[in-house]
C-alpha cells in the first residue's frame, strides 16, 4: 500500500459526533470510523418512526436522541444534496432505510400478498352474502354460527402475559446482537487495547493507527470496486459461487494490515472477516 510522506496528527477524533453509532443489527458503522458517511434519528411522526423500527428489524426497539441510522441503509434518491451550511446531510421527506446486510444492500422486491398470489374464480365479490333459504322463517334459529367460533388460544392470555413474553423476546434479540458484535473480527473490536492493536497492525497504538486512517479516508470514496461478475464479462464464465464484500472501509484496510502484519493465508484471512475466499484477493490489490 503506497501514500505520499505527510506530516501525520495522530489523534482520536473527540468532536461531538464521536459517539454515534448505526443502530442497525450487523452495522458496525460509527462517526469514529466513517466520517462521510451522515447519521440520521428517527422522524418524529410515530407511523413513519414504526416503519423505520420495522425495517431494521427491531420491533420493540426504543427510540432515542442518541438513536441513529446511517446513510448506507438509503437508497440515493432519499439522500438531499448539497449539504445544510452547517454540514448536515438532509433525508427526504418520508424516506425509509431499506438497503441492509441481510438484502445484499439491494433494493428488496416487494412480496405479492396472499390475495394477490391465489387464483379466485371471476366475479369474485366478499361483499356479496349467500341468501340464506330460511331467513324469511320467524322460527328458525341460525343467527349462532356467527356468534361461534373457535379463536386461538394466544388470544386468551391476559395483557399483563402478553407484555412479558414481548419483553422477553425483546431481551433474547438484544442478546443475539451483542453476541453477534462480539464474535466478529474487525478492528472496533480490539479498539480498546493497544496492545492488540500493535499485534495485528504494527501501529505503536490506536491512537496512531486512526491518524493514520484520517489522512487516507477521503481517498477511498474514489475507490472502483470491479464485482466478480465484472471481472468475467470478456470470457462469460461467472463463477456459481460469487459473494460480495460487505465489510466496511476501515476493515478492509485492518484487513490489508493484518496481511501485511501477519503474513496470514488468504483463507485465514477470509475465516476471519467472515467473507467468501474470493473476496479477499480484490481488497488486497484495491489496498
Amino acid at each position: 500500500m503506497t501514500c505520499k510522506r505527510a506530516k501525520l496528527s495522530f489523534q482520536q477524533r473527540t468532536d461531538s459526533r464521536s459517539n454515534h453509532h448505526c443502530c442497525v443489527p450487523f452495522c458496525t458503522a460509527s462517526t469514529k470510523t466513517n466520517s462521510y458517511l451522515s447519521f440520521h434519528t428517527f422522524p418524529k411522526d410515530s407511523v413513519l418512526q414504526k416503519q423505520w423500527a420495522v425495517k431494521i428489524r427491531r420491533d420493540h426497539f426504543i427510540v432515542t436522541n442518541t438513536s441513529r441510522v446511517c446513510s448506507r441503509h438509503f437508497v440515493t434518491g432519499d439522500l438531499i444534496e448539497p449539504l445544510t451550511p452547517a454540514g448536515h446531510r438532509r433525508l427526504q421527506p418520508g424516506a425509509v432505510p431499506v438497503l441492509f446486510h441481510w438484502n445484499n444492500y439491494n433494493i428488496p422486491t416487494p412480496r405479492l400478498g396472499l390475495w394477490e398470489r391465489t387464483e379466485r374464480p371471476p366475479n369474485t365479490d366478499l361483499t356479496v352474502m349467500q341468501t340464506d333459504p330460511d331467513e324469511d322463517d320467524p322460527g328458525s334459529c341460525h343467527e349462532h354460527v356467527y356468534c361461534t367460533s373457535t379463536e386461538p388460544a394466544a388470544l386468551h392470555l391476559s395483557l399483563n402475559e402478553n407484555e412479558e413474553l414481548r419483553e422477553e423476546i425483546s431481551k433474547l434479540r438484544q442478546q443475539i446482537e451483542d453476541l453477534t458484535v462480539s464474535s466478529k473480527f474487525c478492528l472496533e473490536r480490539f479498539s480498546a487495547s493497544d496492545e492488540d492493536i500493535r499485534f495485528f497492525t504494527r501501529f505503536a497504538s490506536h491512537a496512531h493507527l486512526m491518524g493514520f486512517w484520517k489522512q487516507i479516508e477521503p481517498a477511498t470514496i474514489n475507490i472502483i470496486r470491479v464485482t466478480r461478475a465484472q471481472s468475467f464479462t470478456k470470457t462469460d464464465q461467472v463463477p456459481h459461487s460469487a459473494s460480495a464484500t460487505v465489510l466496511q472501509p476501515i476493515d478492509e484496510f485492518f484487513l490489508f494490515m493484518n496481511y501485511l502484519s501477519l503474513g496470514l493465508m488468504q483463507k485465514d484471512l477470509a475465516h476471519r472477516f467472515r467473507i467468501h475466499r474470493s473476496t479477499v484477493p480484490p481488497v488486497i490489490k484495491k489496498s
